[in-house]
């Protein structure tokens, strides 16, 4: 797979509201070619909004995107989406889901057939190809879904919660090969976890948001290259403590406002 980004964003003083609700409040934070980084925060404190805006499918009520650099001339899709629920389609198989974005832009079948093969190898589907998702995990399932967005060779990536929806074990066994793809893929991405641990496998820098109208706490920049980050590591391990000391206080005042809201 050739890999590198050179495309990179920027946000200059976003801030939204729906109706009366406030959401976000004038953050501006710049995103190098090839760099992820996460978005961690209180429930509720507009991550998803924000990844949203990142990606084109909100316009901000106040401030600016910008997104520079040209994408790579064998791009299909600059802006590319993975989601917690796979949206997988359960008529196509997995090979099929893999091509569905890949159809009426790449018109040799040749060529589309070698770029689903590599993704299927990448992703170790590759003996997959012809099951369909009721067939497979829940695991295997996400692992379609960032195979069809990894296809499309994206200039930028955009991740909402992809491995919440996963339960523990398969989480931690997806993670480190997760974080193997990111970093092999140099994708310019972001990412949206309520998982600390997450966040620190897989970022070269962490986002820390406040509660609602959600602005930047804190940047932490994590040094450890992703590739080399494992499970319990001591630095890690201290970095998560960190954060969560940042985000404990907000996060239980937002469950307790949600239980109200109840």
């Amino acid at each position: 797979m050739s890999s590198g980004s050179s495309t990179s964003l920027k946000l200059e003083h976003v801030s939204h509201h729906f109706g009366s609700n406030f959401v976000l409040d004038d953050i501006s934070l710049d995103i190098a070619p090839g760099e992820v980084v996460a978005l961690v925060g209180p429930s509720g404190c507009g991550k998803s909004t924000l990844l949203n805006i990142f990606g084109g499918l909100l316009q901000p009520t106040k401030g600016h995107v910008l997104m520079h650099g040209e994408p790579r001339s064998d791009c299909l899709n600059p802006l590319t989406y993975v989601f917690q629920d796979f949206a997988l389609l359960p008529w196509r198989t997995v090979a099929g889901n893999i091509s569905l974005g890949l159809e009426g832009k790449m018109r040799d079948e040749d060529a589309r057939r070698e770029r689903i093969g590599e993704m299927l190898r990448l992703t170790g589907l590759a003996d997959f190809a012809n099951a369909y998702p009721k067939q497979l995990s829940g695991g295997m399932r996400q692992r379609v879904g960032i195979a069809r967005a990894l296809a499309v060779r994206p200039a930028c990536l955009f991740m909402d919660e992809p491995l919440s929806a996963l339960d523990a074990q398969t989480r931690t066994l997806l993670l480190e090969e997760f974080a193997m793809l990111i970093a092999r893929a140099a994708i310019t991405t972001v990412y949206v976890t309520h998982n600390l641990n997450e966040a620190l496998r897989l970022a070269h820098r962490i986002v820390v948001l406040s509660r609602r109208p959600g602005r930047i706490k804190a940047i932490v920049g994590i040094d450890l290259p992703i590739e080399a980050r494992r499970e319990g590591d001591p630095d890690l391990v201290v970095a998560e403590k960190r954060l969560w000391s940042m985000i404990r206080d907000e996060a239980s005042a937002a469950d307790r406002e949600l239980d109200d809201a109840r």
